[in-house]
């Protein structure tokens, strides 16, 4: 599927000579070496404002970014998992409260860390079981190899789990191991980005009797029509090259590690950031969000379940800064409070953005991002591959441009 805009801007709202800067600007990170390419999607009111790419999808290749180019999404995987198992909350297979135990018997007896070294941890029993709302709202305990920022984070690389997972595990074995590491804190004190949402795609096949690649196929992806979006691509030509900025002059340079995510059929199913998929596909995510669990006369969620899911579910209604941990996540902390797979726009002021309280967004780390304004009616998309994705402030400034364009 090829996405083309197809309405004109005013009809939606917006100044079609404002909407060209999101391109100058964007185009210029290209032409600075900074971006290898990109593909941007704005809509309003289910209708296609904005559609453009520009630069290179392969720069070694010269190969153009393409209208069906192939992105790996990485942690914008972690939204498609979060309606899976709300799918199955929906289907009364358990309740948010239920400790996650009850399917995973790994995580029944969780110790937290208290001081000490990653050789020589101290750590205590968990006073509050990890719960399926822990695991949606990353208020689990369980963290990132990647963070380097506590102790545990260190243990998670030691057990290989940096930015992936030892050669040759399925999720199942995944979950056993990090079901051995200690928590960062007791469950639902603070809250972390983590592999929470790994544990929750377990969570997803045990439930459903199904691998999370099967559950995703057949009960998100064909009924919404996202064709080009799996675990792994064999499709090589499509894909997008992975780009990491070098040291110094942040200009972007190929990454072959990272460029080996999302080729062929992994053996690990990750549902925090494993998927491979197109901006038409998730365009059709987005828009199915919007409208509330619904996209062209099929429903997956009822319009209540999705307005839980994007509601604040920090205790005490408070914000990232406020409750979160500081450190490496897909987007800033003021403002924003987190929900049951997304964060969560709190206060626009206090954000600095202009975009609409209620707005509910995630990206990715090779910098993609999206975020759906039920305000406004808003949806925007933003696909590149260049990690990490706090390189650059491409989220706040596709916010800004998107929304000075926004006139009626």
């Amino acid at each position: 599927m090829i996405l083309k805009a197809d309405a004109e801007p005013a009809e939606a709202g917006f100044d079609a000579d404002r909407l060209t800067r999101i391109d100058r600007h964007f185009a210029r990170y290209v032409d600075d070496g900074l971006l290898p390419g990109w593909q941007i999607v704005v809509t309003r009111r289910g209708k296609l404002v904005h559609v453009s790419e520009y630069g290179r999808r392969d720069i070694e290749a010269d190969k153009p970014v393409e209208p069906d180019t192939t992105w790996r999404i990485f942690s914008m995987t972690k939204p498609v998992t979060s309606v899976a198992a709300m799918m199955l909350f929906e289907e009364g297979a358990f309740d948010l409260t239920d400790p996650i135990s009850r399917w995973l018997p790994e995580f029944a007896a969780p110790r937290v860390y208290v001081k000490g070294s990653a050789l020589n941890p101290l750590t205590e029993a968990a006073t509050e079981p990890i719960r399926v709302w822990h695991l949606l709202s990353h208020t689990s305990g369980l963290t990132y190899g990647f963070h380097h920022a506590h102790p545990v984070d260190a243990m998670y690389r030691q057990a290989g789990f940096e930015w992936g997972a030892p050669p040759g595990l399925d999720l199942a074995a995944c979950s056993e191991r990090w079901a051995q590491l200690p928590l960062v804190f007791q469950p639902g004190s603070e809250w972390n980005y983590s592999i929470s949402t790994d544990v929750l795609g377990r969570l997803v096949e045990v439930v459903s009797g199904q691998p999370l690649d099967e559950f995703f196929a057949q009960r998100i992806f064909a009924p919404l029509g996202m064709a080009d979006t799996s675990f792994g691509t064999d499709d090589t030509e499509r894909l997008a090259a992975v780009y990491v900025p070098e040291p110094g002059t942040r200009k972007a340079i190929r990454n072959e590690a990272f460029g080996r995510t999302g080729v062929g059929r992994p053996a690990y199913f990750s549902g925090g950031g494993g998927l491979v998929s197109t901006a038409a596909d998730y365009h059709r995510f987005t828009q199915f969000l919007l409208r509330r669990g619904e996209l062209d006369g099929v429903r997956l969620l009822s319009p209540r379940t999705v307005a839980l899911m994007a509601s604040n579910h920090l205790p005490g209604d408070v914000d990232l800064e406020a409750y979160g941990r500081p450190l490496f996540a897909e987007m800033p902390f003021d403002g924003f409070g987190f929900g049951l797979g997304f964060s969560v726009l709190k206060d626009p002021v206090k954000a600095k953005t202009l975009s609409s309280p209620g707005e509910y967004a995630w990206g990715g780390a090779a910098s993609t991002a999206f975020w759906v304004d039920p305000v406004q009616e808003v949806t925007a998309l933003f696909f590149t591959q260049l990690v990490p994705s706090s390189t650059h402030p491409i989220r706040q400034h596709l916010r800004q441009l998107v929304y000075q364009a926004l006139v009626e």
